[in-house]
């Protein structure tokens, strides 16, 4: 038999493709010009944005100090805020905040504009372990919350600002801030904040008293909150990834904003918005879902280099509704981790904003990977580092079975090879004959074809759950194992002086480990697979695509998993060395080729199995279209 060659032709192919992909991405990449002149035109909209901010700051200050009982300054304010001039008057109507905190959060909130304008998360730090920066969701002006009022007397005002008056209670461990912005000694729209010890969430109550005759009712007030979003974590690409404006609506339906710029929704009945950095979150609930919505997201990062202060602008825009005449909505807010169980705890579907995968996906990640991984970290108290590894021993034992099955199938389909090929050249003018033939033997023999792929492809949906469970597990973050000193992150162990497209300006192990242990694994497997599966005639060389994935396999994993975080690449690593233990052990300890030689020849001897409906449907498939092949060579 003449032996194969290796396809030249293919390997150009490959790399002719992947120069194509490389010379795209360097020619989109954007020139200095248009990066300097986008970082001017940034500066100008911030720079207008700023001098805007200054010019309203004008219109709510006062212009000389004032009492409630001085009517000459309240006539000359109402000129300016109608109704709400009352709320200038009192000495609250100053620059100042109320600052209300436990042992998680410390919140700011101004007395202009009676919003968070800082929100602190205490237990956890920006970018890396011992960095003594603090996670902050809020600060420096990156959040907004404003209700545009509708008077009766035609003006548009901003509660953002107008001076809200503070006072602060508590009830029990609870601390109350209530901000109200007054048109009078009982007439008000108030905030409410409420702080409950240990706590990520914070009750928000939105209620008007005794506003009937100072705003229009006719229609909803508009409650616009809008942030820009902090990058937190070393990887800039990966956060951006991750970053993403998530709601509930409808009957706990659950969707997302897409990624890009300018990209926007229009849900109704939102039941919560969620403004989603990777491990962290802002969350706005309401107990009466708000009937319609605006909500948009847009990117920040349009060059990783320079753009790395601020990953997503978020903006949300809902109407609160009257209800004889007030308006009165319970709401809370949550500021904290975008950890899984924590977001459960609250039993308001908080946990559906991690993206476990769609389906079949979401269900292993729910049901099998974060109980398993959580018994494994938290109850038994392993380190995150082996507690991945003994994950990945259980899961892939769990799997070995499975393995087994497609590894038997390929032995039996190798034994098969001979008498295959036999069939090929002895019907090599007849396609139809020679399909026919090889499904008369693998019945005879007692051998389904598909055996061998269907246990891989129930693998498949745990491999892609893996993709999805580790880089939204909040576990792992700034947890070392070995030399990475945070698994949800990438293990840099050499910082390059130039940045290479697709890969990055580092070098991480983990990744170069996993990319070994596929090599090998493919490696040891490819000469199987090409055994078990002849060539058939019209259908590429599967021989040849093995031995080139052989190699572009591991370059992709090199590629694309060098910036990713190294619980990720070590689970793979740890997997595929698993697996290369397993299939030695079945091939050389427990499968027996001369067993199921002797079992297909005794197979053969007995009356064949009627056909499978699977087998019957492809008999008849083929039977077809050689007819319609003998039809049309007759009109030629």
């Amino acid at each position: 038999m003449e032996e194969k060659k290796f396809d030249l032709n293919s390997i150009i192919g490959f790399v002719l493709i992947f120069g194509i992909l490389i010379w795209i991405m360097y020619q989109n990449k954007p020139s200095e010009k248009e990066i300097a002149a986008e970082k001017a035109k940034k500066e100008l909209v911030a720079k207008q944005q700023a001098q805007g901010k200054a010019d309203k700051t004008k219109t709510a200050v006062l212009p000389i100090a004032a009492t409630p009982g001085d009517t000459v300054q309240l006539a000359q304010l109402q000129k300016t805020l109608g109704g709400f001039a009352y709320s200038a008057t009192l000495p609250s109507a100053k620059e100042a905040y109320t600052t209300i905190e436990n042992e998680k959060i410390e919140l700011k909130i101004a007395n202009k504009g009676g919003y968070i304008i800082e929100a602190t998360l205490k237990e956890f730090e920006r970018f890396e372990k011992g960095s003594k920066q603090l996670v902050e969701l809020i600060k420096d002006n990156n959040s907004n919350l404003n209700i545009q009022l509708q008077t009766t007397d035609n003006r548009t005002l901003n509660s953002k600002d107008l001076f809200f008056e503070p006072t602060v209670t508590k009830v029990g461990a609870d601390q109350i801030l209530s901000m109200r912005l007054k048109a009078g000694a009982n007439e008000f729209l108030e905030y409410k904040y409420i702080l409950k010890p240990n706590d990520y969430l914070v009750g928000f109550d939105v209620r008007s008293q005794g506003l009937n005759k100072v705003l229009n009712s006719s229609k909803p007030l508009d409650l616009v909150w809008d942030l820009k979003s902090f990058r937190n974590e070393k990887s800039v690409s990966i956060e951006k990834r991750y970053a993403q404006l998530e709601y509930e609506y409808g009957d706990e339906k659950y969707s997302s904003v897409n990624h890009g710029e300018g990209k926007e929704d229009t849900p109704e009945k939102v039941s919560y918005i969620a403004f989603k950095q990777h491990f962290f979150t802002a969350i706005l609930a309401t107990d009466k879902p708000f009937e319609k919505s605006k909500l948009q997201s847009d990117d920040l990062v349009k060059d990783e280099n320079i753009d790395t202060t601020y990953v997503k602008q978020f903006k949300a825009i809902v109407p609160l509704a009257f209800t004889n005449g007030e308006v009165d909505y319970k709401m809370s807010w949550y500021f904290g981790p975008s950890d899984y169980k924590t977001l459960k705890s609250y039993d308001k579907n908080f946990q559906k904003i991690i993206p476990l995968g769609w389906g079949i996906f979401g269900w292993i990640n729910q049901w099998i990977f974060i109980p398993l991984f959580g018994f494994l970290s938290s109850t038994i108290g392993l380190s995150l580092g082996i507690a991945i590894i003994i994950f990945t021993i259980l899961i892939k034992l769990a799997m070995s079975p499975i393995t087994y099955k497609s590894f038997l199938s390929q032995a039996k389909m190798k034994v098969l090879r001979p008498e295959i090929t036999e069939l090929g050249e002895k019907f090599k003018k007849d396609p139809m004959k020679k399909q026919q033939e090889t499904m008369k033997l693998y019945n005879k023999a007692g051998v389904n074809p598909m055996a061998g792929c269907i246990p891989a492809l129930i693998q498949l949906p745990f491999m892609y759950a893996s993709f999805q469970f580790f880089p939204s597990a909040f576990e792992l973050r700034q947890k070392g194992f070995l030399w990475a000193n945070d698994l949800s992150s990438f293990d840099s162990v050499v910082k390059l002086p130039f940045h290479i497209p697709l890969y990055g300006d580092h070098i991480s192990l983990f990744p170069i480990l996993a990319a070994i242990a596929i090599f090998f694994y493919m490696k040891m497997t490819s000469g199987d697979q090409q055994m078990a599966a002849p060539q058939q005639e019209g259908m590429p060389d599967m021989a040849k695509m093995m031995k080139i994935m052989i190699y572009v396999s591991p370059l992709m994993m090199l590629i694309f998993f060098n910036s990713y975080g190294a619980g990720l690449s070590l689970y793979n690593f740890i997997s595929n060395l698993i697996t290369i233990g397993i299939m030695f052990v079945i091939k050389n300890y427990i499968v027996d080729t001369d067993k199921i030689h002797a079992q297909i020849q005794e197979n053969k001897q007995k009356e064949p199995k009627k056909p499978s409906k699977f087998q019957q449907r492809l008999q008849e498939v083929m039977e077809q279209q050689e007819a319609a092949k003998k039809t049309q060579n007759k009109k030629k």
